[in-house]
């Protein structure tokens, strides 16, 4: 599927299934976002950076517009939903566009030297240590539960972490190795919250 999107390039990485509020301030934006909300279309976010926008990124679509203001500007609420490839990138309007490849996950290969675990068994792991990590946070583990569509985008999609493994991760067909990459992160980064925590209690 071929087809010339509207392109937001911001610091970020958008995941699937993973909202996103935005505030639209710049007139060539506002005039992009006043086409999709007129179409219902969706819009592409590509993570940009110093070495300019990501080949990856993932479509966008308008959950609501949740304030106007006098000036133009607006506050919107959106929701990642397909991740795609850029093919071709068009300048002809103000803000970007870009022909575009649809990406889907491929069937997992069963036939590996390393057969991968089963993923429902990653899904109960990945969500015990997202849980843990928000206990040590201090907030309420109100992340979603194993069984949830996307469950390796929604468990990073809810933590801050570094744009580079948000970015691989979109980048990665498979959701059992997406899994893996997920809980080898926050395997990693536990310890030192762990410590933190204990330092606080003492």
């Amino acid at each position: 599927m071929n087809s010339l999107l509207p392109i937001f390039p911001l610091d970020l990485v958008l995941l699937p299934g993973v909202p996103l509020p935005l505030h639209i301030f710049e007139p060539r934006y506002r005039e992009m976002i006043a086409e999709c909300l007129e179409r219902k279309k969706p819009f592409g976010v590509v993570r940009a950076s110093s070495d300019g926008v990501a080949d990856i990124g993932c479509t966008a679509e308008i959950v609501s517009v949740t304030k106007k203001y006098d000036d133009g500007r607006m506050d919107i609420l959106t929701r990642g939903v397909d991740r795609f490839e850029v093919i071709h990138v068009n300048n002809d309007r103000s803000f970007l566009q870009a022909e575009i490849s649809v990406m889907q996950d491929e069937d997992e290969d069963e036939d590996e030297d390393e057969p991968a675990k089963p993923t429902a068994q990653l899904a109960t792991e990945a969500v015990r240590l997202h849980a843990e990590i928000a206990k040590l946070a201090g907030t309420e583990p109100s992340g979603p539960d194993e069984h949830a569509g996307n469950l390796s985008f929604l468990l990073a999609g809810s933590l801050p972490l570094d744009l580079d493994f948000k970015q691989n991760l979109l980048s990665t067909l498979s959701e059992a190795r997406r899994l893996e990459a997920v809980i080898g992160y926050l395997e990693a980064v536990l310890p030192g919250l762990r410590r933190a925590a204990k330092a606080q209690w003492n």
